[in-house]
Order: structure tokens, then C-alpha cells, then sequence
């Protein structure tokens, strides 16, 4: 007889049910004020949100749709119930609707924003830094302001990453995919009520694609996402990972971004008078908008970039040439091949739009692309803006980089998004009533001086106390998993202390940014930090790329410094820097920390955070600093260079910054009186909140964009395409004509009776007189002579153009004479320089034709 068994079983086949709180109808309101990210900015939407359920609300990272998922049957009916939260509820949806029934405005012109990331909430992880915290920004200023924008993006399934740290410091990279069903996003539907799916066709293949929408406040972000059934595996990672996969992959989900972006838009029916891309990323965009006006206007390749170029902006956050996307040939045209014959033009044609000097064997580059198919770019602050002219003078050969079109706007910041609370009820009790709808205005914001020292040092304790506390409650765990020793993570959290000076420092760690500068002399970074009567400590965070093994070197290299015993408690740093720490950060330390090598911080923005929250900057004069810094509202380490030896530059800056802060700014930080804070620091806060805040919002940004580039592109582009596009069409007409004419251009005279090596003198007029034969030519070219000049002691060079003067006219010759008068002593280079004279152009460097003669 067999033994009988005791048990058996078979593995346990599992279904999933996913089981949600059903809102009561008079709770629905919630659900729609969840799926607006208005509520990032309203402080009194997120603190009704938080009274729901305080617990709940902290566990789901203040993500409310999360919130209102997972409420208990129980907790609801309490909820209809309280009257006193029910008025609440009432309150703030009454609130949000009559913000959202403004209608937009007709006076700014409407615009496309292509960005490849977006930082509106830690929610919604389709951010990695500043780039995509600045666009966040932007739009969300661009609700706010009323303006007609449509932006376009992508929805990463598992966006950029998570950082932890290992015991010894190491950055571990962790991809959390996130659960779209629990974001505050909206599918997109079709006529049938389906979801709407995209073809994009790729060369040789075809991708789709469905839409999401974001709703943020009044102004619509649609995202692409290709995580599709439909999809291979190889096109569904497409938008996995935020700058994730190889630069095959970066090129596809540029491809998506722009050729797909303007399918996208297309589809929905939605047309702009300006498209602007934010970073080269998008400049594809401009490819697939030729193509629709060749295909749908019947317009030829040369007309089409006439009105696609009017239209068009480009902003640049890179300084430097290695920081854009470059593309080798054959992987361009294994994804871009199929464009010429939609274009007209030949393979040719096209890889050299995207090359510096046309006809070479460079790499593609997005950004030369998107500066040949923009009218208008810029640089992100006013240093930026130079360096870009320089950066790109290579793209138009005839003309100095001084001379170059490309502008600037400095970036600004959503200051209702990075004021504290605490802050936006001080500037609303004390600031005129409308302050929102006019920050830019630095008048409103004297009216800081008119608030009790007091209430300004209340508002700077409450933060600071707020922010430790936050590193208590978010970061114990994780360092008691981490560090080992339970005892030493004890000792850290003891020696947090709200009443020291608090310095912060927090950016992506890139080896530029040099946050090791701090750490040059540790004995003498030891005495400022174990002062007994005047505590200071620094809290550093951030992330660095995965492959930046020099940024995870420094991370690693702070980790160990703060664990030594002279530092334990006094040089601190948290893991994972998201929006929600960033906002901690920077309305909770005294001192914004910044010491990027110059000229590379394009901009920043995380001190123009700082600055909305009474925190002063102490940063290298570079990016937006350079413009904001006023002597007694921050401190500043000049602009300018020592050593061209890094090294030794790194070494003096490390001196200066201990030099200041022990013989400044820890003298004045604790010049307290007997109410227990300086006098004097608060009139440095106020300075900066009065001197430098109103410059730096989003507001001026965007007022900056209108007037600079926006309401000059949209009027442009609409006279182009008036009378079905009658002057784009002669424009191009003109423009093949020189084209083909401009090397039969001929000098037949130069009358300049002047021994060179007579040389001249201060005051004298020197006059020529030139005769050009212009042949064929249906435009009359221009003649200027043009000076340099290399300053011996500055090394310095400048550019001074003098235009000549067109006498008379016979036939196809032209006369000029030109007359200049030197005003200053030294050695000048200087010659004669023509180029189409043609009256519709919006600069030079649209078309950058030139002819060199020598006087």
C-alpha cells in the first residue's frame, strides 16, 4: 500500500484586481482639480488636498490622484460630512474655474514649444534638471499670463532616475517605470472615442505613437508615448528613458520629438503663429514643416524655408560646442533618408543644413540645422548670449561674431511655483493687489521694505525648521540602510541645527559645476564648520549622469569627506535632488552656493529660486548672476580669469570663498541682536528680494520673448504668407538669383590715393571712392568697410563698420565712396565688404552672402 501524501498543491495562478475609491458625486470636483496641474502653484488647492488625509498625502508624494485612489470608503463619507471641508472643497473649485474661464489672450501671439522635458512636479517624472525645470516653468508662466501655447513632449515610462547611494557613496541609477494610470494626465481620444494612435513614418518603417495630455492650467501639454502593442521592442523603448540608450536611440526620439511633434499637431488641428525649440532637440520639427508646406501649398523647397525660418525660433542652453547633438552620416540618413525627395532637394542639401561648413565630412548637428531653419535664436542669459555668438560664428563665415543676430533672454523662474507659502502670504499681505499679474515690476517689490525685520527673520525660521525637519522625516531610513552605522546616523540628524548658517548647494554634478572647490583646503573648511559660537553647515545634493564618471566621482568623493569625525553633522548630503527637495532647499538654507568654472553656466535658475525665498546668492559672476548680483544683496567671485592654469584658477577660488565667508558673511550672518537674529542680514535679504527678485521670474522671460522675438516673428511670418505667400515666394526668387549671379560680381574701380605705409592721424578723413559692376544681379549689393581693432592691453577686438554711400548709378555699375575718420591711435585692420543689399531680410545672417575686397 502507498503512503498516503500530506498536502499537495499546485502554484497559484493570480489575477490582479485593482481596486479604487469611488468619488461621491460632490467629491468628483476633486478628481478634476487633481488632473489640472494648477494645484502646483496654489498653495491653498495643495493645503486642501493635505487636510484630506496628512498621512496619505505624505506616503503618495503629494501626488493627489493618487490621493484621492486610495481613500478608504470610510474616510470619504467623513469627508462629506465636514461641512467646514466641504466649504473648503467648494472654495478652492470655485477658485480654479474662474481661473480657468479667462479666455486666453489675443495679443500675444500663439506659440509651439517643443521641449524634450518638462519639471512641473516631482509627480510626473518627465524632467532630469534645469533644462526641463525651466520649461515647466515657462508654460505654466504662459497659463498664468493667458498666452495661447500648445507644448509638446514626451511621457517616459520610466523618465530619468532615482538616485540612492551605496555604503561607500557609490551613485546607484535606479529606473522606477512609472504607473500612468496614477499621474495627473489624460489620454487622448480620436473622433471614435478611441485612443488616439499616431503614425510617424520613420524611413523604411513606420512608428506609432499615442498621446497623452497634461493640463496645466489653462495651457495643454501633449506627450508622445511609443510604449505600444504596435511597436517593436526596439521602437517601444523609444520613450523609455528620459536621454537613456545610445545615440541611435537619441535620434529616434529627436525624429519623434520633431517630425512626429508636427504630425501630432497636424492631427489635432492645431496651428501657431511662432514654433520654438527649446534646445536643438526639436529642430527636426522644422524638416517636417517643410515638408507640409511643399506637399500641401505647393510651395517649392526655397519658399517653403522662406516661411518655415519666419516662424521659427531657436533657444540654446549649451555653451559650449560638445554639449549638441551631433549625428555621422550614415546613421542620419539611415532615419532621415527618405527626406530629400519629400523636399526637392538632393541628399546633399540636406546633411549640409545641418553642418557648419557645407560640403565637409562633419557630423550633423542638430543645432546648425535648427540656426539654418530658424530666423531667430538666443542664449539663455546675457553671457550666454555672447558665447553662443561665438560658438556659432563658424555657420555664417562672412561675419564677426559680435556682429551675429543670435540674442539673448535671461531665464526666469515661476515664482508662485518656488515661493514658499510663508513668502506668497507676506508679498500678498504687504504688496499691491496686482503683484501676480505684474511680478516684473520692481516697485511692487520695494514694498519688501516695508515689512518688519521680524516678520522677514519668522518667515526665514519657520523654512529653515521646516527644511530639517523634511531631512529627518525623508532621509533617516535610507541612511540607516546605507551608512552602516546606526549610531553615526543618529550623530548626523542630532547635529542638524536650524540656528546655524546654512549653506546649499544643489545642481547636477557635473564636473564644471566643480562642487569639489569647497573641499580644497579641508583643515581650513574644518575650522569655519567647528566653531562653537558660529556653527555653519553645508547641505550638497544632486544627481550625475550615469555615464558622467567624473560627476559620480565627486559625489562619492563628498559622501567620504562628511564622514569623516571633524565633518559628521557639519557636511551633509541628501540623495535623489527632485523638485519637491529642491523646494526644501532652496526657501530653507541662508546661502545659495554656486561655483560653476566661467563662462560655462549657461544660466541656472536654482539661486533665482533662492532669491524668492529671502536665501542670498554667493556665486561665481557667470550665467544670471552676472546680470542679478547688487553689492549688499549676495556675494560674488569675479567673472574674470587669474589663471588660465584650472588648477591654480580652482585653488585661488577656494581661497577667496573661505576669505569671504570668514570675514563677511559668517561676521554678518551672526551680528545678532537681542531678538535673536542681524539686523544687517535682513536688510541684505530685503535688498535681494526688492534689488534682484523681479528680474529674474518667468514673467520678464516671457514679457522678453514677446517683445524680442515672438511678436517679430509672428508679424514677419503673417506678411510672408499674405496673398498666398506672395512674398516668401519673391524673396526666394531674389535670393536664387544671387545665388547664381554673386561670383560675376565685379570691382571695376578703386580710387584710394594713399600710401599704406603713410599710415594716418586722429581726426583726419580718409575717403575712396569704389566702383562695383553688379552684371545680372536683381538685387543691389551693399558696401560697408569694416575695421579691427586688437586692443593690446585688454587683448580685446573690436569691430567697427562704416557703410558707404551709393553716389550714382550707370547701367549695372554702382559707385560708392566711402568715408571714414579714425577717433583713436593703433594698428587697424580694416577692408571692404559687400553683400545683398535686400530690404525684406530680417538680419544678415539670413542670408549670409559676402564678398571680401581689399582696399
Amino acid at each position: 500500500m502507498a503512503k498516503i501524501k500530506s498536502n499537495q498543491a499546485n502554484e497559484p495562478v493570480w489575477s490582479e484586481v485593482n481596486v479604487r475609491s469611488h468619488l461621491p458625486q460632490e467629491l468628483k470636483v476633486l478628481n478634476e482639480i487633481a488632473h489640472n496641474l494648477w494645484w502646483v502653484w496654489d498653495y491653498e488647492a495643495k493645503e486642501l488636498f493635505a487636510s484630506i488625509d496628512r498621512q496619505l498625502w505624505s506616503k503618495t508624494e503629494h501626488n493627489p490622484v493618487m490621493l484621492l485612489q486610495n481613500l478608504s470608503y470610510t474616510r470619504l463619507e467623513e469627508i462629506t460630512k465636514d461641512a467646514k471641508l466641504m466649504a473648503n472643497i467648494d472654495a478652492v473649485y470655485k477658485k480654479f474655474k474662474a481661473y480657468m474661464a479667462e479666455p486666453l489672450s489675443t495679443t500675444i501671439p500663439s506659440v509651439a514649444y517643443f521641449s524634450m522635458e518638462y519639471g512641473l512636479t516631482n509627480v510626473l517624472k518627465i524632467y532630469s534638471g534645469g533644462l526641463g525645470v525651466l520649461a515647466g516653468d515657462y508654460i505654466k508662466e504662459a497659463s498664468d499670463i493667458r498666452a495661447d501655447l500648445t507644448a509638446v513632449g514626451f511621457l517616459y515610462r520610466y523618465g530619468y532616475f532615482t538616485q540612492t547611494l551605496s555604503m561607500d557613496g557609490q551613485q546607484i541609477a535606479n529606473y522606477e517605470a512609472q504607473r500612468f494610470d496614477q499621474l495627473p494626465i489624460e489620454q487622448v481620444l480620436d473622433e471614435d472615442n478611441k485612443p488616439l494612435i499616431l503614425e510617424i513614418p520613420y524611413n523604411l518603417f513606420t512608428v506609432y505613437a499615442q498621446v497623452w495630455v497634461v493640463n496645466v492650467g489653462r495651457i495643454k501639454l501633449y506627450l508622445l508615448d511609443t510604449d505600444l502593442d504596435q511597436n517593436s521592442e526596439w521602437d517601444r523603448s523609444i520613450t523609455a528613458q528620459l536621454y537613456g540608450g545610445d545615440n541611435e536611440n537619441r535620434l529616434k526620439q529627436e525624429y519623434l520629438l520633431g517630425v512626429g511633434g508636427i504630425l501630432m499637431l497636424n492631427r489635432l488641428g492645431i496651428k501657431k503663429q511662432v514654433y520654438h525649440c527649446n534646445e536643438g532637440h526639436a529642430a527636426l520639427i522644422n524638416a517636417q514643416r517643410l515638408a507640409d508646406y511643399i506637399q500641401n501649398d505647393g510651395l517649392d523647397f526655397n519658399q517653403a524655408l522662406e516661411v518655415v525660418r519666419a516662424s521659427a525660433l531657436y533657444t540654446c542652453h549649451t555653451p559650449v560646442p560638445a554639449g549638441h547633438d551631433y549625428f555621422e552620416e550614415p546613421l542620419f540618413q539611415k532615419y532621415m533618408g527618405h527626406f530629400p525627395e519629400k523636399l526637392g532637394i538632393t541628399w546633399q542639401d540636406l546633411i549640409d543644413m545641418g553642418r557648419a561648413n557645407p560640403g565637409s565630412n562633419e557630423k550633423f548637428s542638430m543645432s546648425v540645422f535648427a540656426l539654418n531653419t530658424c530666423q531667430e535664436a538666443n542664449g539663455v542669459s546675457y553671457l550666454h548670449g555672447e558665447v553662443s555668438k561665438k560658438m556659432f560664428a563658424p555657420v555664417w563665415k562672412g561675419y564677426f561674431a559680435a556682429e551675429s543676430h543670435v540674442g539673448y533672454v535671461t531665464n526666469g523662474v515661476h515664482m508662485p511655483t518656488w515661493a514658499a507659502s510663508e513668502w506668497r502670504k507676506c508679498y500678498e499681505k504687504y504688496f499691491s493687489g496686482d503683484f501676480y499679474t505684474d511680478q516684473s515690476n520692481p516697485k511692487i517689490w520695494e514694498q519688501i521694505y516695508n515689512v518688519p525685520d521680524e516678520e522677514v527673520w519668522e518667515v526665514r525660521t519657520t523654512l529653515k525648521n521646516r527644511l530639517v525637519k523634511y531631512i529627518h522625516e525623508s532621509f533617516k531610513d535610507n541612511w540607516l540602510k546605507n551608512q552602516g552605522d546606526p549610531s553615526k546616523v543618529v550623530s548626523v540628524l542630532e547635529k542638524i541645527n536650524p540656528n546655524a548658517l546654512l549653506i546649499g548647494f544643489g545642481r547636477r554634478f557635473a564636473t564644471y559645476k566643480r562642487a569639489h572647490l569647497l573641499f580644497t583646503d579641508l583643515d581650513r573648511l574644518a575650522k569655519i564648520v567647528n566653531d562653537p559660537h558660529y556653527p555653519v553647515q553645508f547641505i550638497f545634493t544632486g544627481k550625475a549622469h550615469p555615464a558622467d564618471g567624473g560627476g559620480q566621482g565627486l559625489i562619492k568623493y563628498i559622501v567620504e569627506v562628511s564622514r569623516r569625525p571633524e565633518f559628521l553633522g557639519k557636511i551633509i548630503f541628501l540623495e535623489n535632488y527632485d523638485m519637491r527637495l529642491a523646494k526644501r532647499l532652496i526657501s530653507g538654507v541662508d546661502i545659495w552656493l554656486n561655483t560653476p568654472t566661467r563662462p560655462l553656466e549657461a544660466s541656472g535658475t536654482s539661486g533665482e529660486k533662492a532669491e524668492m525665498n529671502g536665501v542670498l546668492n554667493f556665486s561665481v559672476l557667470d550665467g544670471w548672476w552676472y546680470e542679478g548680483y547688487r553689492e549688499g544683496a549676495g556675494w560674488a567671485l569675479t567673472e574674470k580669469r587669474t589663471y588660465e592654469n584650472q588648477q591654480f584658477q580652482d585653488q585661488l577660488d577656494a581661497a577667496t570663498i573661505y576669505s569671504m565667508l570668514e570675514n563677511k558673511i559668517i561676521p554678518l550672518y551672526y551680528a545678532k541682536n537681542s531678538k535673536g537674529y542681524s539686523p544687517e542680514w535682513i536688510q541684505y535679504i530685503k535688498n535681494s528680494i526688492a534689488q534682484i527678485a523681479p528680474h529674474y521670474t518667468t514673467k520678464r522671460m516671457f514679457d522678453d520673448y514677446i517683445a524680442r522675438f515672438y511678436q517679430k516673428l509672428a508679424d514677419r511670418s503673417k506678411r510672408l504668407a499674405t496673398n498666398k505667400f506672395a512674398q516668401a515666394k519673391s524673396l526666394a526668387e531674389i535670393k536664387a538669383n544671387v545665388a547664381a549671379n554673386w561670383d560675376k560680381i565685379e570691382v571695376s574701380a578703386i580710387d584710394y590715393r594713399r600710401n599704406p605705409l603713410q599710415g594716418a592721424e586722429v581726426g583726419e578723413t580718409l575717403t575712396a571712392h569704389i566702383v562695383i559692376d553688379k552684371h545680372n544681379l536683381q538685387a543691389d549689393p551693399g558696401l560697408e568697410i569694416v575695421r579691427v581693432h586688437l586692443d593690446a592691453v585688454t587683448n580685446q577686438e573690436t569691430i567697427q563698420v562704416h557703410p558707404a554711400t551709393l553716389t550714382k548709378t550707370e547701367g549695372s555699375k554702382l559707385f560708392f565712396t566711402i568715408e571714414i575718420k579714425p577717433d583713436q591711435s593703433g594698428t587697424f585692420k580694416y577692408a571692404l565688404r559687400l553683400y545683398p543689399n535686400i530690404p525684406d531680410l530680417p538680419h544678415r545672417m539670413d542670408f549670409a552672402y559676402v564678398k571680401w575686397i581689399t582696399l
